[in-house]
C-alpha cells in the first residue's frame, strides 16, 4: 500500500510546501504556524480546481440517468416476475445497453469523491508520517516525503487548528481541547457530506426520475455515506478532517451555482428557475413566455444557424414553409412519419455541450434572448407612434 501511495504522498507534499512558501512570501510567518493549516486549505482547492472537467462530466452523466428512466422502467416492466437465470442475464445486458446508450452510470455523482480517495489517502499518511519525520526518523527508508524535509515536518508537526496539532486525532489524544475540535469537525464533515450529496441526487432531478432502483440506491447513499464519514473521523487526523470539509463547502457552492443557473428540466431547480425568469420578466414590463405573441413569429436571423426541420415533422407541427396548414398528414403504413419526429427529439434532447445544455435548451435560451429584443423594439414603435399622433393633434389644435 505504501508503495502505492508514495508517488502520490509525494505530490500531495510537493503541493503543500510550495503553496506554504507562497504563503510566507505574502507575509505568513515562516515555521510553524497558519500557513502550514492553510496549505492544506490550499491542497483542497488545488484538487477541486484540478477535477472540474469531471464534475461537469458528473453532470452530464446525472442528466443521462433521467433520460434512460423511461426505458429504465420499460425494461422493468419487461422482466417483472421473470427470476430465471437467462431471463436475469439478458435484463442486465439490456440495461447495460442503456448505460451506454445514455453514457450514463448509476454512480456518477460519486466521481468526483471517487477521484478524490488517493490523494485523501495520501494526506492520511502524511500526516501519520510528519511526527515520525519530525523527531529525525526516516520514514519507508526515505528522510524525507519530496520536498518535505524534517525541518519542514517538524514545523508542521507543531502547528495548530485552536489548539489542535494537524497530525491529532480523536482518539489518540487525551487533550480536550482536541477532542472538541476534532468532533466539531467531524460534525461539520458529516453534514456537508449529506447536504453535498442531496443537492444533485434530489434536488436537481425531476420527479418521473425519483421511483426506480437507481434513485433508491443514491437514496440509501445519501444516509449512508454521511455516517461512515462520521463515525470513520474519529480516527482522522485533524489536517485529514479540514480537507475533506473544505472539499465538500467547495462541492455545496460549485452544485448550487450550477444547478441555479442549469437546472435539469422538470426537476425542483428548473421550476425555480422558471419563477425567476418569470419575475424578471414582469420587472423588465414584458409579458410571461406562454403569453408573448412573438413566440408565433418564425424568425430567420442572420448569421444564426437554424436547425433544419424534416417534411414530415413540419407537417406534424402544422406548419409548411412558414405558413399554417389545416390538413393532417398521413402516417405510411411502415410508421416512418413517427420514427423521424422520435430520432430527432431524442437527438435535440440528447446532445449536451460543453456548457452542459442540450440543443433544445440552447434553442430556447436563443428563442426567448431574440423574443425579448423583437418586444422592446415593439414597445418602441409604440412610443414613436404614441408621439407621433400627440403631436399631430397639437398641430391641429394650434391651427384652429
Amino acid at each position: 500500500m505504501d508503495t502505492i501511495l508514495w508517488p502520490i504522498q509525494i505530490a500531495v507534499a510537493w503541493i503543500m510546501v510550495n503553496i506554504h512558501k507562497g504563503l510566507v512570501f505574502l507575509g505568513f510567518s515562516d515555521g510553524s504556524g497558519p500557513a502550514w493549516v492553510l496549505s492544506i486549505v490550499g491542497l483542497t482547492l488545488t484538487i477541486r480546481i484540478l477535477i472540474i472537467p469531471l464534475f461537469f462530466k458528473q453532470i452530464k452523466a446525472s442528466r443521462g440517468m433521467q433520460l434512460m428512466q423511461p426505458d429504465l422502467q420499460a425494461l422493468q416492466k419487461k422482466y417483472k416476475g421473470k427470476t430465471d437465470p437467462v431471463s436475469r442475464q439478458a435484463q442486465q445486458q439490456e440495461m447495460q445497453e442503456l448505460y451506454k446508450k445514455h453514457n450514463s452510470n448509476p454512480f456518477s455523482s460519486c466521481l468526483p469523491m471517487l477521484l478524490q480517495m488517493p490523494i485523501f489517502f495520501a494526506l492520511f499518511r502524511v500526516l501519520n508520517q510528519v511526527s515520525i519525520l519530525g523527531a529525525g526518523q526516516e520514514v519507508n527508508g526515505h528522510s524525507a516525503i519530496g520536498p518535505l524535509t524534517m525541518q519542514l515536518a517538524s514545523d508542521m508537526e507543531q502547528s495548530t487548528l485552536f489548539g489542535a496539532p494537524l497530525s491529532a486525532t480523536f482518539i489518540g489524544s487525551d487533550a480536550i481541547g482536541v477532542k472538541i475540535v476534532a468532533a466539531i469537525l467531524v460534525v461539520v464533515m458529516g453534514t456537508t457530506q449529506f447536504i453535498s450529496i442531496k443537492q444533485l441526487s434530489m434536488k436537481n432531478m425531476p420527479a418521473s426520475a425519483m421511483d426506480n432502483p437507481v434513485m433508491r440506491q443514491q437514496k440509501i447513499m445519501l444516509y449512508v455515506m454521511p455516517v461512515v464519514f462520521a463515525v470513520s473521523g474519529v480516527a482522522f487526523p485533524i489536517g485529514v478532517l479540514i480537507y475533506w470539509t473544505i472539499s465538500n463547502l467547495w462541492s455545496m457552492g460549485q452544485q448550487a451555482y450550477t444547478i441555479r443557473r442549469q437546472p435539469s428540466p422538470g426537476s425542483e431547480a428548473y421550476k425555480a428557475k422558471q419563477v425567476r425568469d418569470a419575475a424578471k420578466r414582469e420587472k423588465k414590463g414584458l409579458p410571461p413566455i406562454e403569453d408573448d405573441p412573438a413566440r408565433t413569429e418564425e424568425v430567420q436571423p442572420t448569421g444564426q444557424r437554424v436547425q433544419p426541420v424534416g417534411k414530415n415533422r413540419a407537417k406534424k407541427k402544422g406548419v409548411q414553409g412558414g405558413t399554417p396548414v389545416d390538413q393532417e398528414p398521413e402516417e405510411d403504413a411502415a410508421g416512418n412519419d413517427a420514427v423521424e419526429e422520435e430520432n430527432e427529439d431524442l437527438s435535440d434532447a440528447t446532445r449536451v455541450g460543453k456548457d452542459g445544455l442540450t440543443d433544445e435548451e440552447r434553442a430556447r435560451k436563443r428563442y426567448e434572448a431574440r423574443a425579448a429584443e423583437r418586444e422592446v423594439a415593439r414597445q418602441k414603435r409604440l412610443a414613436a407612434e404614441k408621439k407621433r399622433k400627440a403631436n399631430e393633434a397639437k398641430g391641429k389644435y394650434n391651427k384652429d
